[in-house]
């Protein structure tokens, strides 16, 4: 009897190596030795992209809220305070009670207007916010983000100085830079006995800033607070108090001790307020690409079966012959496990280093492509960012390869099981 046939009958232990070693061997055998090679390189394809596409594509996904979240909230802070608070003496009083809450990094009062912008090329609409020069200077996207010119001019002279920080967008359409005037123009600057009048004045450009979103580039206008209460006619008062708080997941939180901070005449809302509508279609979207994208890992999975049942019926004599040795059916289900899980478990770690090298270096291949293209294919007018951003989640990679090993195990049972069950005197019969 050969070793084979020895260690069979001694009963060897599960997974031993009789058993890898003929599974292995099935897996490369050729088709004209009754393998399904052809078909376990199909399969290890499709597992290996749609592994790879799963995690590409929401690592890019994690990308785009990582970025969102942080430019959109660094521009426009996470807690908000409304109401009779932000009238008369209240105000400063409360944004110092507010600055020492544990957890909060930065409180500002701001005024946010629309105006119309006249540069010497072309006529738009934009949105001022009138911020304090110790605020601006403590909102790193801005103020860490200047293209042109310098914070030192903003919000000196009388009333805050007439000097603006504008969005490099803007700037470029308006044909002004650093160092220009601008005249802007309040639709509701003055008031007179026959109401509010529109208010124009110059303005000198301290400086441009690129937050890295085009909405914001392309439309915003930064004022001395002082100068903005008095061009739109709020003087003694703010529009808001804005809250930025070490993490903004935390906002929730800590919406109730801002609130005790502002006191009873301030109105409290935070970021998931509002914009609930954008960032609960961010979510949705962002759990159905995760499901229809699992579903292709599912159909990449389910070719193991069509070439374990073809590898089960091409090696029926084997089974037998493995039967009448002593082989049990465990031995045999095992074997085809192996097999397939096999193709599985090289398919999965294949497209695990297929999509992390993506996602590592998605900036260098979008630039490629663009180069070779000659077409931008991420466009900032669009997409609000400059770049397509990508964030590799490691615990979702995790999830994703278990998902891949677990769906590939299960398609590779029901064939296991077929061959196990096979009779040796019915597969020899036709022998």
């Amino acid at each position: 009897m050969s070793a084979a046939a020895d260690r069979i009958g001694t009963r060897a232990p599960a997974f031993g190596y009789w058993e890898r070693m003929l599974a292995g061997r099935y897996l490369r055998a050729k088709r004209s030795q009754g393998g399904v090679a052809l078909i376990s390189i199909i399969s290890f394809i499709g597992i290996m992209l749609a592994v790879a596409v799963l995690i590409v594509t929401m690592s890019v996904m994690n990308g785009f809220r990582h970025e969102l979240l942080s430019r959109i909230l660094g521009f426009n802070g996470h807690i908000f305070v409304s109401g009779g608070v932000l009238d008369g003496a209240e105000r400063d009083p409360a944004v110092e009670r507010i600055r020492k809450v544990p957890g909060v990094v930065q409180a500002a009062p701001v005024i946010e207007a629309q105006v119309i912008a006249m540069g010497p090329t072309q006529i738009t609409g934009a949105i001022v916010r009138g911020l304090s020069a110790r605020d601006l200077a403590a909102t790193p996207i801005v103020a860490g983000n200047l293209t042109r010119g310098s914070l030192r001019p903003y919000g000196q002279g009388e009333f805050g100085g007439d000097a603006i920080i504008v969005g490099e967008r803007l700037a470029q359409a308006l044909g002004v830079s650093a160092g220009d005037t601008l005249t802007l123009v309040s639709p509701s600057g003055g008031a007179t006995a026959f109401g509010g009048t529109p208010l124009q004045k110059p303005y000198t450009i301290a400086a441009t800033f690129s937050a890295g979103m085009s909405q914001y580039d392309q439309a915003y206008i930064f004022m001395p607070f002082e100068q903005a209460q008095l061009f739109f006619g709020r003087e003694g008062t703010a529009d808001a108090i804005e809250v930025r708080v070490r993490d903004p997941d935390e906002a929730l939180e800590l919406k109730g001790d801002v609130g005790r901070a502002a006191g009873p005449a301030g109105l409290v809302s935070d970021w998931t307020q509002r914009d609930a509508s954008y960032w609960g279609a961010l979510q949705v979207e962002r759990n159905v690409m995760r499901l229809i994208l699992g579903m292709l890992v599912i159909i990449a999975a389910l070719n193991i079966i069509s070439g374990l049942v073809m590898l089960v019926k091409n090696k029926g004599r084997d089974i037998a012959i493995l039967r009448t040795m002593g082989a049990g059916q465990g031995s045999v289900l095992r074997i085809f496990f192996m097999t397939g899980a096999m193709i599985g478990l090289a398919g999965t770690a294949a497209g695990l280093a297929l999509g992390i090298l993506i996602s590592a270096y998605i900036g260098p291949i979008q630039t490629f492509v663009e180069w070779a293209t000659g077409q931008a294919v991420f466009s900032s007018d669009v997409y609000f960012l400059n770049q397509l951003p990508s964030k590799i989640d490691w615990v979702e990679v995790f999830g994703i390869a278990t998902f891949s090993l677990l769906m590939s195990f299960l398609c590779t049972l029901p064939p296991a099981w077929r061959a196990s069950r096979l009779d040796p005197v019915e597969a020899l019969r036709y022998e």
